[in-house]
């Protein structure tokens, strides 16, 4: 029997995937009213394909609010999502804390697996103290993959586990090595720190992607270039690959990257490392975060009460609901005197209040008499909407998509001017008569 505490986003999709493979589950979660939503299949986060993978579980997972419950696992996975506060810093005593109540219910020798995301050194402190202070045998660190939108996939079908120990040279622990078995997918395994660090490796890796594909877009849209023209050349070197991150977006966000920069920066800073690199992928992904809102200065007066725009996308990426450092958000927040009108198919509400904001049922709605349309995240259905249905909503012609959701000849061909990331912008023909 295998357990997970902490059913957030991280413990729910773990510990689904887990039953799904045939293995009995108990799933602890501190919350009873939680307990009984998800017995129900009633999860509180948003992910394809997330209903289907409780239906394939076939009653082999077993919900509880009661710590007790987990004293015949021998395998227990720590899955609490770490959040993070406003300077992007790590809140690491839910974790803790989480860990505390639940470790004096464990069984003798149980093995402890923290897929919470951890900084360096975190794993190796928290052996010492339970080794001390509970009956836990072994702490393993792996490091978890999850991605917002595609967090049952990622769960279901992993790349590899990256696992941090005490010693690399021992064996895993045979039912930790069952569980991989049943994954098919490569392990490595290292020590506690250096598992820490690969997941802070992974992401810096793909930071410098974003802040490079981002640049050069930027230069794109200044000389005439078109980036999606040159990124089918990137994709053929071998160097580069098929899989690189070469799609221009708004800088970073949701979190988990600005968390490892910050993170970084705490080491150098003990260690007396020069990372001025990280200060300026955070200055490149701040100003790309506000590249529509500069579009928009430059073409409407935005100290003026009377103009509207319309907002399509609220959560920092597509299907998700998580609004953490959206750059609709910073949006929103720097235009306090615009009337605004918003949609999002996930975000129904937001964690705080904004000047002359508008929450609308539909898409199209948020177009009712606006200036300008800003496709502020790449929900696939936006495609689908006709530009003509979005120009006779409109009152002006302006639409800055940054993501090139929107088909930009048909845009012209209704009268809309489109503006994306990575290429000049696409004007219609006025005719003079």
């Amino acid at each position: 029997m295998i357990g997970f505490i902490g059913l957030s986003h991280l413990g729910i999709n773990y510990a689904l995937a887990t039953a799904s493979k045939g293995f009995e589950v108990v799933g602890f979660h501190p919350s009873e009213d939680s307990v009984a939503a998800f017995k129900n299949g009633g999860f509180t986060i948003q992910e394809p394909g997330l209903q289907e993978l409780f239906n394939s579980c076939g009653g082999r997972i077993f919900f509880t609010a009661d710590a007790a419950d987990l004293r015949e696992c021998e395998l227990v996975f720590v899955a609490l999502d770490v959040l993070t506060d406003d300077q992007n810093n790590s809140q690491m005593e839910p974790l803790s804390a989480l860990i505390d109540s639940v470790a004096p219910h464990l069984q003798v020798g149980v093995t402890l697996v923290l897929l919470s995301q951890v900084s360096p050194g975190f794993s190796r402190n928290l052996r010492k103290n339970l080794a001390a202070s509970s009956n836990v045998g072994q702490v393993v660190y792996q490091v978890e993959t999850l991605i917002f939108g595609r967090a049952v996939e990622r769960a279901l079908y992993p790349e590899r586990y990256i696992v941090g120990v005490a010693d690399p040279s021992q064996p895993l622990p045979p039912s930790l090595q069952l569980w991989h078995q049943s994954f098919g997918c490569p392990v490595l395994v290292m020590n506690y720190e250096s598992a820490e660090l690969a997941k802070i490796a992974i992401n810096f890796f793909l930071v410098s992607s974003v802040t490079t594909t981002n640049t050069l877009a930027e230069v794109c849209e200044n000389i005439g270039a078109d980036w999606s023209e040159i990124v089918p050349a990137l994709r053929l070197d071998s160097r580069i690959g098929p899989k690189a991150y070469l799609t221009p977006g708004l800088g970073i966000a949701g979190g988990n990257l600005e968390r490892d920069l910050r993170t970084v920066q705490a080491l150098a800073a003990q260690h007396d490392i020069q990372v001025d690199l990280v200060s300026s992928w955070q200055k490149n992904s701040q100003d790309r975060r506000d590249w529509v809102l500069r579009k928009l200065r430059v073409s409407l007066p935005l100290d003026n009460p009377s103009v509207r725009v319309a907002v399509w996308g609220l959560s920092y990426k597509e299907n998700t609901h998580s609004v953490k450092n959206s750059p609709s958000l910073a949006l929103l927040s720097a235009t306090e005197e615009v009337s605004k009108r918003a949609f999002d198919p996930a975000v129904k509400s937001l964690p705080f209040s904004f000047a002359n904001l508008e929450l609308v049922d539909t898409a199209l709605d948020a177009c009712d008499g606006a200036d300008a349309l800003l496709v502020m995240t790449p929900w696939s259905q936006f495609a689908n909407i006709d530009p003509v249905a979005i120009a006779q909503r409109m009152r002006g012609g302006l639409i800055l998509d940054p993501f090139s959701i929107l088909p930009a000849d048909q845009c012209l061909a209704a009268g809309l001017s489109h503006h994306t990331l990575g290429r000049s912008p696409r004007l219609p023909v006025r005719h003079h008569v």
